[in-house]
């Protein structure tokens, strides 16, 4: 068997998880809201199976869905994309990842991650045959700068996997830091394989700016997004690949070999979301920047360090005022003792973790996180 996989432990995802149902704890674990999804969009999926196409749809996505993606990024992003040669649907952005490591890389190459990462990154690197070399990020502001990049970058490099906005630290990178990232990517022809699923996910006044919108990255960007996130369907796993022709030639040969479609009716629901108005899109986050202050506000008259998120469904707690720093015990902790489920942010690391910050979703209603709240209450009084 694969040694890369074989190798691999459960993941603290299914340990918390598996402990809430258990504990029948508040799961602010995991990073789904339990809210249904908008329900017009919802209708379009049903509408699509029953009176819609439910055989193989094009391998690189409905034209409908392509040109949606297309024409959704000139006016939010102002990125200008031919549908038919830089636009391809895959089976969600985890299978677009999967599909660009496999397609760029062979053994040897050396491949730049960000820690804190998503868990999903390092196994897909190893297995397409890279070799990671790390960035780590620490709290509060997580920031990386010329020195850390010149450590990690090298004649060798041949990819850089960056996450923006930055799951679990809630970072929205500036033009800024972009800038010097491409500079790096540029120095050594590196290809940017950009996870932007978040992108619409962001607060207090930012805008997602694209690595593909940066100056002499163009034709060596690969921008992912995910329909899932963009409209809090998570299980549907629909992703949106925009890359330069030479890239995404490569990239669809991959995508052909791993999952080769993707639903037709949650493509033309897709589609028909990607054009829904400007106010969609600013309620979807102003409701959520509303919860991200209510649980954050809770969390801070009952004690906690919260670190600001810019952006993502995640907000972090810094555990070291507490004087505890033992991540995992906390999270064990929490939800055996007190039922709320958290993650702790030293899972994002492959080698020598941050171990003092732990992860909450509050993509979640107000009973919700107020039912956390009341809880960690508890744990608070204990605490001190």
């Amino acid at each position: 068997m694969n040694p890369v996989y074989t190798g691999l432990p459960t993941t603290i995802f299914e340990v918390m998880s598996a402990l809430a149902r258990e504990k029948n704890a508040i799961n602010l674990g995991q990073g789904f809201p339990d809210d249904p999804g908008p329900a017009d969009v919802r209708q379009a999926a049903a509408d699509a199976v029953i009176n819609g196409w439910n055989q193989y749809p094009p391998m690189l996505g409905i034209p409908e869905l392509r040109q949606a993606v297309a024409i959704h990024y000139k006016h939010w992003q102002g990125l200008d994309l031919d549908w038919q040669q830089e636009v391809m649907i895959t089976s969600g952005a985890t299978e677009a990842l999967a599909g660009a490591l496999l397609a760029l890389i062979e053994p040897g190459d050396e491949v730049v991650l960000f820690e804190p990462l998503y868990d999903a990154y390092l196994p897909l690197v190893k297995r397409a045959g890279g070799v990671p070399k790390f960035v780590k990020l620490k709290p509060p502001h997580w920031r990386f700068d010329e020195a850390m990049l010149a450590e990690a970058f090298s004649p060798r490099t041949k990819v850089v996997l960056f996450n923006n906005p930055l799951n679990p630290a809630g970072v929205v990178y500036s033009r800024e830091d972009l800038e010097l990232l491409a500079a790096f990517c540029i120095k050594y022809d590196a290809v940017a394989l950009c996870d932007e699923v978040w992108e619409h996910i962001v607060f207090d006044g930012h805008r997602h700016l694209s690595m593909m919108a940066i100056a002499g990255m163009r034709e060596r960007t690969i921008k992912i997004g995910s329909a899932g996130k963009i409209f809090s369907l998570t299980g549907w796993k629909v992703g949106l690949v925009c890359a330069a022709p030479a890239l995404s030639k490569v990239l669809g040969k991959a995508h052909q070999f791993l999952t080769f479609t993707t639903p037709p009716n949650l493509q033309a629901a897709v589609a028909y979301g990607l054009g829904k108005s400007d106010d969609y899109f600013e309620t979807m986050r102003a409701e959520m920047q509303r919860s991200r202050d209510h649980f954050t506000a809770g969390l801070r008259a009952r004690g906690f360090t919260v670190l600001d998120s810019q952006g993502t469904y995640f907000l972090n707690v810094d555990l070291a005022p507490l004087g505890a720093v033992d991540d995992v015990s906390f999270c064990k902790t929490l939800v055996n003792d007190f039922g709320v489920a958290a993650i702790p942010v030293s899972a994002f690391y492959a080698e020598n973790p941050i171990t003092s910050v732990v992860r909450f979703c509050f993509a979640k209603r107000d009973e919700t996180l107020n039912g956390a709240l009341e809880r960690l209450e508890n744990f608070a009084r204990q605490a001190a």
